[in-house]
């Protein structure tokens, strides 16, 4: 199963705005028409339960939305980009890749369905028709469109399942599985026989329950041995944990302790999952023999077991009712928590305000509005001066001038443009 991926995504840029001006026979004082540039479009990722792993993701990285297109004349604005709509399984979570280990999500996509915006397009740059006024019927100016976000993610699969079998290799998931629900897992009689986690669904008591096999625990598996971080962090999804172990080991109750330490070395969340600790291959006669002393061993340690033969379905059905009745406890003791988690919020960012500093000799202005204009535009002409100094004025960048202290003749830099201030 390909379940993590690292991606980078791209938003569309914004198109700019144009500069025109209507020039119709009979029309004499035809004023600007120049039209506003379409805004870039979305990178969105959206769920959707028809795809189970993201193996589409493995040999191409690199999405990107379209563009915006150029306003142009007779006030007419350009098209918008196209949204690059990513589909990826129910149960991914997205992180930043800055991110990656910490407790900040931008999504965790839990439901089918379910969209989040991951990178917007820039907005387009409006025409010069906005520039009209009392004083400037001719405006030359107009914004450049508005710069894409580009960011890394991280995809990570998370399978949603209510059961989860875990254990040591080769105690039995696969036969378990197998005989519980439809699903046909590869059996063999050596570990690390599955390879990938399994999804199953099972009939009880005229509940349908969707278990998921764990594979991958050995010793070390926190530290990424074996298959450890590929397969656990699919338990961390599950409600409930039959804990499977194989009765014919020398020692099942340490079997079970080492299994634990591993899921709390991980995650230590993992540890409070509720437990079926199950000892399986009752059909043994091995097992048979030493009945007595294992379930004296865990009555030692204070923990309530279940003995089962997933080969012969022995114990089996008194299993799954018990995990039905332990998973309705978990839904509705955990039901308002697990509510939280479903919901995404990741707003667009705020359009910032001017603010002035002064690096070296030169005062420097942050003003996105104004450098979208000042991008495409010759300062040293007369006209178009006049004009953004009145937009300057305007967007309150020449009272911020002054209260930093500039005078008559200083540098002043927005963007890419230097001039001198008058």
């Amino acid at each position: 199963m390909f379940d993590w991926t690292e991606i980078r995504v791209k938003a569309g840029k914004g198109g700019d705005g144009a500069v025109s001006f209507r020039h119709e026979k009979y029309v004499p004082f035809g004023g600007p028409d120049g039209g506003d540039g379409g805004d870039g479009g979305n990178v969105i990722i959206e769920a959707s339960s028809s795809i189970t792993s993201l193996r589409l993701f493995k040999h191409k990285r690199f999405f990107r939305a379209g563009d915006g297109r150029n306003g142009m004349g007779k006030k007419r604005h350009g098209k918008r980009g196209k949204d690059m709509v990513l589909t990826v399984p129910v149960g991914t979570v997205v992180l930043p890749k800055t991110q990656i280990g910490g407790d900040t999500l931008i999504a965790d996509l839990a439901e089918p369905g379910q969209p989040v915006v991951v990178a917007w397009g820039g907005k387009g740059g409006l025409g010069n028709v906005h520039f009209t006024s009392a004083t400037n019927q001719a405006p030359q100016i107009a914004q450049k469109g508005e710069a894409r976000e580009e960011c890394v993610l991280i995809f990570e699969l998370k399978l949603i399942a209510d059961i989860g079998v875990i254990g040591y290799p080769n105690v039995g998931k696969s036969t378990l599985l197998a005989t519980v629900s439809a699903a046909k897992p590869k059996i063999a009689s050596y570990p690390f026989t599955t390879l990938e986690p399994v999804l199953g669904v099972a009939e009880v008591s005229g509940q349908s329950l969707v278990l998921a096999e764990i594979p991958g625990l050995i010793d070390g598996a926190h530290l990424g041995r074996g298959l450890g971080h590929d397969f656990l962090r699919h338990v961390t999804r599950t409600k409930v944990l039959i804990h499977l172990i194989d009765g014919s080991s020398a020692s099942p109750v340490e079997d079970m302790v080492r299994v634990n330490t591993e899921l709390g070395l991980f995650d230590s969340a993992l540890a409070k999952k509720p437990q079926l600790v199950t000892v399986n291959k009752l059909d043994l006669p091995q097992v048979k023999v030493r009945l007595d002393k294992i379930k004296d061993d865990f009555r030692a340690v204070g923990i309530s077991s279940f003995f089962i033969s997933a080969v012969t379905g022995e114990g089996v059905s008194e299993l799954m009712a018990e995990a039905v009745k332990i998973l309705g406890q978990v839904t509705v003791e955990r039901g308002g928590e697990e509510e939280v988690l479903k919901k995404v919020f990741h707003p667009r960012p705020r359009v910032a305000g001017v603010r002035v500093h002064k690096e070296g000799d030169i005062f420097v202005v942050v003003a996105p509005r104004l450098e979208r204009i000042v991008a495409r535009v010759d300062m040293s002409h007369p006209v178009v001066y006049s004009q953004v100094r009145r937009e300057l004025d305007r967007l309150g960048v020449s009272q911020a001038l002054r209260k930093a202290g500039a005078k008559p003749g200083d540098k002043v830099r927005c963007g890419s443009l230097e001039w001198d201030w008058l």
